[in-house]
């Protein structure tokens, strides 16, 4: 995982974002700390749930000997219920050790580096050697390319090697005989939001009124979601199952761009 940790004030402060980069420890300290507060019952399941994005979570019996051997040492962080009937928890970060662990959940809090330390693990087979739906998954965060060339050729001034490497991709080299496939990964830069500034209006003593709209309110537009589409039978006539299909290329390469 990535190792860039955040701090926070409260363990209420946790989410789907910033769950990845928290320590169990720091978890484990702030939700102590937390827990007295009066509204925090409420909030224990929806924490633990978000726990469970990014960590092991295990809810054990603090009497039981077995238990307290297993999950009280350094590997665990724990901490108790507010209702003492319910337990103990123990947390630890989930490991991704294998290609095969990466999600479109998690692959966004990696590293280039150790993506290519994933890929250099899997047989050593290139990135040839990964499934497309993998692919997929790598290439929602980060921006890949290969290169295949003579290994006497490969680091040739000027060329595609010494480019990428200039341009901030980290390499993987996989030698292949008497040739090696380079892959450059670089993570790709987050994609912000687009807002929309809706047409200007104007309360009752004149004044401009600034109404920013998010992309995801006009979903939930008047015009969306009711009963006109269903009754357009053009909308659904319209479709064509040709169009989401894809060139034998495309699916042999996932879409790489191969230089």
């Amino acid at each position: 995982m990535a190792k860039k940790e955040v701090k926070l004030e409260s363990v209420l402060d946790l989410n789907n974002n910033n769950v990845w980069e928290v320590s169990a420890e720091e978890i484990a300290t702030l939700w102590e700390q937390d827990k007295a507060d009066e509204d925090f019952r409420n909030s224990e399941d929806k924490l633990l749930n978000t726990l469970r994005l990014s960590f092991e979570v295990v809810h054990y019996n603090a009497e039981d000997p077995r238990d307290k051997a297993k999950y009280e040492n350094s590997e665990w962080a724990v901490f108790s219920h507010v209702d003492a009937k319910r337990g103990f928890v123990a947390i630890r970060k989930k490991e991704i050790k294998r290609i095969t662990d990466l999600s479109y959940e998690n692959i966004r809090h990696i590293s280039a580096a150790l993506l290519l330390e994933l890929i250099d693990r899997n047989f050593g087979g290139g990135w040839d050697s990964i499934q497309l739906s993998l692919k997929d998954i790598i290439e929602s965060a980060f921006e890949v390319s290969t290169t295949t060339l003579p290994t006497s050729r490969l680091h040739t001034p000027g060329g595609t090697y010494e480019r990428k490497v200039n341009a901030g991709f980290e390499v993987l080299e996989v030698p292949k005989g008497n040739w090696t496939e380079a892959i450059f990964a670089k993570k790709k830069d987050p994609i912000e939001k687009v807002r929309f500034q809706s047409e200007a209006r104007y309360d009752e003593d004149g004044n401009p009124i600034e109404t920013l709209v998010d992309e995801d309110s006009l979903l939930q537009n008047d015009n969306f979601g009711d009963d006109s589409l269903e009754e357009d039978e053009t909308y659904y006539s319209s479709y064509s199952a040709e169009a989401e299909s894809k060139d034998e290329d495309d699916e042999e390469y996932g879409g790489l761009n191969v230089e």
